[in-house]
C-alpha cells in the first residue's frame, strides 16, 4: 500500500511492555487494519521492551533518537522531541493519530500542533489515582482541548477529564473483551507449579502497589493457615526493580518469614497464557487501589473465573453486581472482611460457580464486534470531517 492511496493512522504509546493499554493499542490497530488503514505504531522505546508480538500488516517505527549532546540536557531537549515526533508522521503521511497514556498523548498532541492530523487521546486510568510530574499536568491543561476526541472508559474518567482538562469531545469506550482469549510466548502451564489437588487464589497486574497486592499478603497468610492446600498465584510481576524496588521481594518480605506460606505464594513472572491460568483458579482477586477499565478483571469474568474485586473509584463497579456476577468489597472493607469473603467462596463451591456462569456475560457485553464498530465509525466521522 502507497502512502498517497491508502489513509494513514498512528498509534503513539512509551513502548509494548506489558500492560492493559498495550494491549488495548494492538487491539484497535488491528480492527483499523481491517478496515482498510495504513497502520503505524509510534513508540519510544525500542522493540526489545516488547512483551507483544507486532500483528502482521502493521507498521513499526521509534522515536528517533536525538543526538547524545541532547539526549543529556533532559527537559530542554523537549522541543527537540517534539519535532523529530513531528517529522515522523508528516513523513508517515498520517492522517489520525491517536495518543495513547498521558505523556505520548500530550506529546502528540504539541507535535502535531498546526498539522492536518486529527488527534484522539485515550487515558487508560482514573486521572487524579496516578497524577504525571508538574510540568506534565500543565501540559495536559493546555494540550487537552485540542484533541478532537477523547476515548474514555468510565463516566467518571469522563466526566473528570471534561471538568478539569476541557476534554468535552468524548467517545464512552470500555476496553473490549476478546475471546477465546488468544496466548503468545512466555508460555507456562499451571500443573507444571502447583499440585493437582491445589486451591488457587489467582491475581495478575505489572504494579504492585496500584493492585494492591500488598494488601493480599496478610489475607493469604490468614488463609493459609486454615486451608492447607491454598495456594496465592501472582502473575506479571517481573523480577527486575520498578521504580527502585523489585516487587517480588517486597511482597515476600510482607508476608512474613513462615517458611510454609512463603512456598505457597508463587510470583512466576509474565505469562502469556493466561487462559490456562484463569481456568486453573478458584478464585480471581483484584483489590486494586485505582483502575481505569482493569482488562484482567474483564479476562476473568470471560473466562469463567468467580471473581472478588475492591470498588476503587472507577472499572470494578462497571463489570462486577455483588453477589451476581462476582463479590465487590467496599473500599474501605477491612483484612478481616476480605478474609470472610474469601473463605466463604472457598468453602462454597455451589456459589463460585453460580458466579462464573453469570460472570460470562461480559462476552456480550463488552465484545469486541460491539465496540469496534464504534470505534471504527468515530474515526471514519473524524477522517471525513
Amino acid at each position: 500500500m502507497s502512502k498517497g492511496s491508502t489513509p494513514a493512522i498512528a498509534f503513539t504509546i512509551d513502548s509494548l511492555k506489558l500492560g492493559g493499554a498495550e494491549r488495548t493499542l494492538l487491539r484497535w490497530a488491528v480492527w483499523c487494519r481491517d478496515a482498510g488503514w495504513r497502520v503505524v505504531v509510534i513508540t519510544r522505546q525500542g522493540p526489545e521492551r516488547d512483551a507483544y508480538p507486532l500483528p502482521s500488516g502493521l507498521i513499526r517505527r521509534r522515536e528517533a533518537r536525538l543526538p547524545f549532546g541532547l539526549e543529556r540536557l533532559g527537559w530542554w531537549a523537549f522541543p527537540a522531541r517534539l519535532l523529530a515526533l513531528r517529522s515522523l508522521l508528516r513523513e508517515e503521511s498520517v492522517s489520525i493519530a491517536v495518543g495513547v497514556t498521558v505523556l505520548p498523548a500530550v506529546k502528540l498532541l504539541l507535535a502535531s500542533r498546526g498539522l492536518s492530523i486529527r488527534c484522539v487521546v485515550a487515558e487508560r486510568n482514573y486521572p487524579p489515582a496516578r497524577s504525571p510530574s508538574l510540568p506534565w499536568r500543565w501540559l495536559r491543561r493546555l494540550s487537552y482541548p485540542w484533541a478532537d476526541l477523547h476515548l474514555v472508559q468510565t463516566t467518571t474518567i469522563g466526566a473528570w477529564l471534561q471538568r478539569h482538562c476541557g476534554a468535552n469531545r468524548q467517545l464512552l469506550l470500555p476496553n473490549p473483551v476478546i475471546w477465546p482469549l488468544p496466548s503468545h510466548e512466555p508460555s507456562l502451564a499451571p500443573e507444571s507449579l502447583l499440585p493437582e489437588d491445589a486451591q488457587v487464589i489467582l491475581a495478575a497486574g505489572t504494579k504492585a502497589q496500584q493492585k494492591g497486592f500488598d494488601r493480599l499478603m496478610p489475607i493469604f497468610a490468614a488463609l493459609a493457615d486454615r486451608w492447607p492446600r491454598l495456594r496465592l498465584v501472582v502473575l506479571g510481576l517481573s523480577d527486575q526493580p520498578y521504580r527502585g524496588v523489585c516487587q517480588q521481594t517486597w511482597l515476600r518480605e510482607l508476608l512474613g518469614a513462615n517458611p510454609d506460606h512463603q512456598q505457597r505464594l508463587l510470583i512466576p513472572g509474565a505469562v502469556g497464557n493466561m487462559a490456562h491460568w484463569y481456568e486453573r483458579a478458584s478464585l480471581f482477586v483484584l483489590p486494586s487501589r485505582f483502575e481505569g477499565f482493569p482488562n484482567v478483571l474483564l479476562e476473568a469474568m470471560a473466562a469463567g473465573c468467580a471473581c472478588v474485586a475492591r470498588d476503587c473509584l472507577t472499572g470494578p463497579s462497571d463489570l462486577i453486581q455483588d453477589s451476581h456476577n462476582g463479590r465487590l468489597l467496599a473500599q474501605d472493607a477491612t483484612t478481616d472482611q476480605w478474609i470472610d469473603v474469601l473463605e466463604l467462596l472457598l468453602q462454597d463451591a455451589p456459589k463460585r460457580s453460580q458466579l462464573a456462569r453469570n460472570a460470562l456475560a461480559v462476552r456480550e457485553r463488552f465484545s469486541e464486534q460491539r465496540l469496534r464498530q464504534s470505534f471504527l465509525c468515530s474515526l471514519e466521522g473524524l477522517n471525513r470531517g
